[in-house]
């Protein structure tokens, strides 16, 4: 793209972007106020992949010459690399998701009928993938099964937000899905383990979802939603035992952890890591000393 910014005094751009197999690549930016052209001279580089786009900020966007229009904050744009288009918006922090051309158009197979989709923040499937994404990128994953099942996601999802928006529909991969969403329930625990008022239902709630879905979920990956909460509890815990710099009442760390019963969680502590919190605390301690 060829960019050029409407204020002489403000010129910083600002980008972090990941790359995952099948063509994704993952960005957030921060921009001045600027025109960004991908004009009919650089359309001969041969990228006809797809660039999802979401402002922070109302903007205009013209595709193909045609007459500009308003996109609002938080709407996603699709649009085609190989299509003449301009942006222009304030400053404004952008999320960019670089979509495959032959992986989209296997699950989305009319897409190319149109060089662009203006979809609503609100549209179904639109949350899901706004959420999926940003949890990429605060955690990137590591090794290449993992790359690639994220890459996978990514083209599942937006194939589900596009279902309504392109004639003939999409394909749907509904194992892809359920997975995304598995991924967002674990981090939306992990966010709140703490809370002793964390519940199947309270999850359930924050998602939009059933309960008995995110309990499907969990069976499916091969254990269930109590078993993932108490486990990543003790998790915590035994992080807080072995980094602590001082000497705390185990009872407190367990609270703090999630465990309203000190009793339930020595159990369960001694029965995952073989030996008990107070074990913990004191290799410790003299691991500190030496």
């Amino acid at each position: 793209m060829r960019f050029t910014p409407l204020n002489d005094a403000d010129q910083r751009i600002d980008i972090a972007v990941f790359e995952l197999p099948d063509a994704v690549g993952i960005a957030r930016a921060h921009y001045p106020s600027i025109i960004g052209t991908r004009p009919r001279d650089l359309l001969g580089d041969g990228r006809d992949n797809y660039t999802l786009a979401i402002v922070s900020e109302d903007h205009e966007v013209s595709v193909a010459g045609c007459r500009a229009f308003t996109v609002k904050a938080g709407d996603l744009m699709i649009i085609n690399e190989g299509t003449w288009f301009e942006v222009r918006h304030a400053r404004a922090t952008v999320e960019l998701v670089s979509l495959g051309c032959l992986q989209i158009a296997a699950r989305v197979p009319r897409l190319d009928l149109a060089p662009f989709y203006h979809i609503p923040r609100n549209a179904p499937g639109a949350s899901l993938f706004i959420g999926y994404a940003n949890l990429l990128r605060q955690a990137p994953p590591e090794g290449d099964k993992a790359r690639q099942m994220a890459a996978s996601h990514i083209h599942d999802l937006i194939a589900v937000v596009l279902d309504g928006f392109v004639q003939g529909g999409a394909e749907r991969n509904e194992r892809g899905i359920r997975a995304a969403r598995l991924e967002l329930i674990k981090q939306d625990i992990l966010d709140r383990v703490s809370d002793h008022a964390l519940s199947v239902s309270s999850i359930a709630s924050s998602q939009g979802v059933t309960p008995r879905y995110i309990q499907h979920l969990f069976e499916s990956d091969g254990t269930t939603f109590t078993e993932f909460v108490r486990d990543s509890r003790l998790t915590l815990a035994f992080q807080r035992l072995d980094a602590g710099t001082k000497v705390r009442p185990i009872s407190e760390i367990a609270f703090e952890s999630g465990f309203a019963d000190l009793s339930n969680f020595n159990r369960a502590f001694r029965r995952r890591y073989g030996v008990t919190p107070s074990d913990v605390r004191a290799e410790a301690m003299r691991k500190r000393i030496r």
